[in-house]
């Protein structure tokens, strides 16, 4: 049988090699090729077809969510695994809901991410231990969530508003016109019931969407 071919991205290049020497050192994974953000993970994926990306959601510019909803775009077939510090089920939902066929924190431990590699190379799903707690928690509770109020792209696009970018930055991130980008935030405000954009970040920090790390 063929190595699982794995494009990691990740925007920490010692990061990256050290999860490179991990995944190598199991037999039957192999890493072909390496991105640092969304638009390098993108044109890699196009470039080396791999089997499954790892895909980090803290990048620079546009985040690992909007990057895995632009890699299934293009390929509805494509097997991407979350791996990232964010162990919010709010998080998780929003990659799920992207297309991501795994999430796994990087508080697990290294079996748990391998096992995760090969369950998705297989066309399977996998969650850690930790994000099932979160989401069975989270369904349980009552009331709908903050996040079941909006899709990936209006997550993205709160993400980056709360980080401090401008419509323009936005826009060139995305490839969506100024316009677009503010009949988003607009939509977003209200969907939310966000009276002003720093109610907006607050509600979005308190729902576990925004991590208070990104807020600037």
């Amino acid at each position: 049988m063929s190595d699982v071919r794995i494009l990691l991205v990740d925007d920490h290049p010692v990061v990256r090699e050290g999860y490179r020497r991990l995944l190598e050192r199991h037999a039957g994974f192999s890493v072909v090729a390496e991105a640092e953000d969304a638009v390098a993970a993108y044109r890699l994926y196009r470039e080396t077809s791999p089997d499954v990306v790892i895909m980090d959601l803290s990048l620079p510019g546009a985040g690992g969510i909007e990057a895995v909803r632009h890699i299934r775009q293009w390929d509805k077939q494509a097997r991407v695994l979350v791996f990232t510090m964010h162990s919010a089920a709010a998080f998780a939902l929003k990659a799920f809901e992207a297309g991501a066929a795994g999430y796994i924190t990087k508080s697990s431990d290294a079996a748990e991410l391998l096992r995760a590699v090969s369950i998705v190379a297989h066309g399977g799903r996998a969650l850690s231990d930790d994000i099932a707690r979160e989401i069975a928690a989270e369904r349980l509770g009552e009331g709908r969530s903050l996040a079941d109020e909006l899709g990936p792209r209006e997550t993205e696009i709160l993400r980056l508003v709360a980080s401090g970018r401008t419509s323009d930055e936005i826009a060139a991130l995305l490839n969506l016109s100024c316009k677009t980008v503010q009949n988003y935030h607009y939509q977003i405000k209200s969907k939310i019931g966000a009276k002003t954009d720093a109610h907006l970040v607050w509600l979005a920090i308190g729902a576990g969407l925004v991590g208070d790390a990104d807020v600037t």
